[in-house]
């Protein structure tokens, strides 16, 4: 056994819990500046009070801080199942990274803190959470559960990931997209993370295996992750560059300027044709730049959990 190594990830673990209460705690304090105004650190045991609802939970305290109505939740009402999706494929881990922290995210990086986050509030909601990983093959499965060890050990499973040195090559989103379908049998959320990054060829083939994800009225959010500035905008200095694909291995010498207006042309349509799909499959779609903060995955989970029927 490497005892260096074995200490490295256990440390490792220790800090995406500990990165993760740091972002919810930082969301929480800063909530004034998002649509969730007035909620304290409790947000996690409230929920938005819908008209037409009883009156006989409305927290009127809660209401007298913010102006706002919400009713307690309780523990037999939390009964959500939140099944989250990790691309663990090659391209995830670009633009390269040594030292993963807040400030220093690749997209893989972004994927896990973002889970680690999100598995903290259901966690604090007595929500249940599985997990799927996947690139060249199904890597990783955990049907959906709430007990404190369930969650730690789903944690161990992306600190893990998210330090792998030799990420899979190849990725086949579409084949186990199904096959992670198959597997949800009750009614979920479902959360998915990769770069959306597959051959062309197999674009209708990847659309399908999306509409999968909505069998058995699921509900289903897509977080796109991107680097925005160099993957969409494609800013780099006009100077010879090597680009090198790094599932295939194929690379390519060029100017980027001599390239940028074509490569954003279609970019655009595929991204479009996405949103498309998504729309037309009901599936909520985000695009989310990895240079960003997390309040928008936060503030789209809050949504969605709310509108959770």
């Amino acid at each position: 056994m490497d005892i260096q190594s074995e200490l490295h990830k256990a440390h490792l673990f220790q800090n995406l819990e500990f990165l993760a209460n740091q972002v919810v705690e930082g969301f929480v304090s800063g909530i004034h500046k998002s649509p969730f105004h007035g909620f304290s650190a409790e947000f996690a045991e409230h929920k938005i009070y819908n008209v037409g609802e009883s009156t006989k939970h409305i927290d009127w305290k809660l209401y007298a801080k913010t102006d706002k109505l919400y009713t307690k939740r309780y523990e037999e009402e939390t009964n959500l199942r939140c099944h989250m999706i990790l691309d663990n494929s090659a391209s995830m881990y670009y633009p390269p990274v040594k030292n993963l922290n807040l400030q220093n995210l690749n997209k893989i990086g972004f994927g896990v803190l973002a889970m680690a986050v999100l598995m903290n509030i259901l966690k604090k909601q007595r929500d249940a959470i599985g997990l799927s990983i996947y690139s060249d093959s199904y890597h990783y499965y955990a049907s959906e559960k709430s007990s404190e060890r369930h969650h730690q050990m789903l944690l161990a499973k992306l600190s893990e990931v998210s330090t792998d040195t030799a990420p899979p090559k190849e990725t086949d989103t579409y084949t186990y997209l199904h096959q992670i379908a198959e597997k949800i049998k009750r009614r979920s959320l479902v959360i998915l993370f990769t770069d959306m990054l597959q051959s062309s060829k197999e674009e209708d083939k990847l659309f399908d295996a999306l509409r999968h994800l909505k069998y058995n009225k699921h509900q289903v959010v897509l977080f796109h992750l991107m680097d925005k500035e160099k993957e969409y905008h494609f800013n780099f200095e006009n100077t010879p560059k090597r680009f090198l694909d790094v599932e295939s291995g194929n690379y390519i010498d060029l100017y980027a300027d001599d390239v940028k207006e074509n490569y954003q042309n279609k970019l655009e349509a595929y991204f479009n044709a996405l949103k498309l799909k998504c729309a037309q499959y009901k599936i909520k779609y985000v695009e989310t730049d990895i240079n960003a903060d997390f309040v928008k995955v936060m503030n789209t989970y809050l949504v969605e959990r709310n509108n959770f029927k």
